[in-house]
């Protein structure tokens, strides 16, 4: 059985499943875009790439010390990744790499599965 994820999982998990507007991991399931930190998952509040902004990235930015890896999925489609961005992270020695959502989820969890310090950004598909 599924529960409803309400807002936060601590600990590091991989994406069991996503599509259909939202995502399943460590026995749950969300509908709607998450953040996935060495911490734990997260809701993100992002339905489209150009809604994001820095401060949409402060839970990566308060855990930049456990992190050497950010994917961001763009959504169904790749979105170039601000230079703006990239210089914030790399000052915090984060490297982004920007993917369709899709793809993002797959490559965290096998970044996940290597014990590597990565957190995604992944914006929900259908």
């Amino acid at each position: 059985m599924t529960t409803r994820f309400d807002g936060f999982v601590p600990g590091r998990h991989q994406l069991d499943a996503f599509g259909a507007g939202g995502f399943r991991f460590a026995g749950m399931s969300h509908r709607g875009s998450v953040l996935a930190t060495p911490a734990g998952i997260r809701i993100w509040p992002v339905t489209r790439f150009s809604e994001i902004t820095v401060d949409s990235f402060q839970p990566l930015l308060d855990e930049a010390a456990a992190i050497d890896f950010l994917l961001i999925g763009t959504g169904a489609d790749i979105a170039f990744i601000p230079h703006a961005w990239r210089d914030l992270l790399k000052e915090r020695g984060i490297t982004v790499e920007g993917m369709a959502t899709g793809p993002a989820a797959r490559t965290y969890n096998v970044l996940v599965g290597e014990d590597r310090r990565v957190a995604a950004a992944l914006i929900a598909v259908d």
